[in-house]
């Protein structure tokens, strides 16, 4: 079904490669951050607590936060200058 979604979305899909850390990397500088951020910083009374914390960083991580992989821009303001650059050509 993947596969097949792609196609018709025209997405190609790679896979990392086993063994090579480097393929992983993006998604591994993510995790440390959550960890030392949010998991190991705060004290969760429950699971609904829990929850509420972790999306309270993610908003923040994802959406208010300046990345520099985006140039020191928000997620929300890259998107948005991807979208006029879009618009204008």
């Amino acid at each position: 079904m993947l596969d097949q979604w792609a196609y018709l979305n025209k997405v190609e899909l790679g896979f990392s490669r086993s063994g090579r850390p480097t393929d992983n990397a993006f998604i591994e500088v993510f995790n440390a951050r959550l960890r030392r951020e949010c998991l190991n910083a705060s004290w969760f009374l429950s699971m609904t607590d829990a929850r509420s914390q972790i999306e309270a960083w993610r908003e923040d991580y994802s959406h208010h936060r300046p990345h520099t992989s985006l140039g020191n821009l928000t997620p929300t303001e890259f998107a948005a200058q991807l979208r006029r650059a879009r618009e204008l050509s």
